[in-house]
């Protein structure tokens, strides 16, 4: 289903997607746009607000990104894995400590076909990480699958700046709870779970809505622009590196 709505005379597009996609924080539909439907609304001279991941290819939403500043638009990839309470917690929480090794576990229900590598469909667990520690690099990756099960694992090896392991871990199977583990050793301590934190008084696409108006209305720092594009690219360019490996 399209449906268009007006924000500051600018079009957007919006198509409802699988449950899968949709939070119990907003009544919204996660947004959601093809790198074909992308380079179509941005060549009308339209900012646009997509779904993450924007693409299953890195090197198309290089593309993409040049072709909205060479119009002068907002391309905006919304993320709202990071506007969580516990996200934001989390972060508070590893803010100023120095990481010697951290794990990721992510569970969760089989996906239905179409929802791409599991690097790419997970891209929210990896977003966090590069939020966390900064960029990273890929040392190895596996992916074991049992499709008569509908299983699927995951696994990825990564390196901090300061060459610290990560271990990324996305696991899927028909009936397996949704569940984030964490175990990140730091010089000083130890977090094992994610810390609770009560649901926010706005939604979360309702959040993330708000942050594209600020952009469409010049209320974003240029660096804080930059900063997103490039944790969005990086994220996509480890995904991709995942994927061929």
């Amino acid at each position: 289903m399209r449906s268009e709505i007006s924000l500051h005379h600018h079009s957007l597009f919006f198509k409802k997607q699988s449950k899968s996609f949709k939070n119990e924080d907003s009544d919204s539909p996660c947004p959601f746009c093809s790198s074909c439907l992308i380079r179509t609304f941005l060549q009308a001279g339209k900012h646009v607000c997509v779904e993450y991941p924007m693409t299953m290819s890195y090197q198309a939403a290089v593309e993409l990104w040049d072709l909205a500043q060479k119009k002068g638009l907002v391309l905006h990839e919304e993320h709202i894995e990071l506007l969580t309470e516990d996200f934001k917690e989390l972060k508070r929480a590893v803010q100023g400590k120095i990481l010697q090794e951290g794990t990721l576990h992510f569970t969760g229900g089989a996906l239905k076909a179409g929802f791409g590598f599991p690097a790419f469909s997970g891209i929210a667990r990896l977003t966090w990480l590069v939020e966390l520690f900064g960029k990273l690099s890929v040392s190895a990756a596996t992916l074991e699958e049992e499709p008569a099960k509908g299983y699927s694992k995951l696994t990825a090896k990564l390196l901090t700046s300061d060459n610290r392991p990560l271990t990324w871990v996305e696991e899927r199977q028909t009936g397996l709870p949704r569940a984030k583990n964490i175990n990140f050793v730091f010089d000083s301590c130890t977090l094992s779970e994610i810390p609770a934190a009560p649901r926010g008084a706005v939604g979360l696409f309702m959040q993330d809505l708000i942050h594209f108006s600020a952009k469409l209305a010049g209320q974003v720092s240029p660096s804080q622009l930059q900063g997103e594009k490039e944790r969005v690219l990086h994220c996509l360019e480890l995904a991709d590196k995942i994927q061929q490996l």
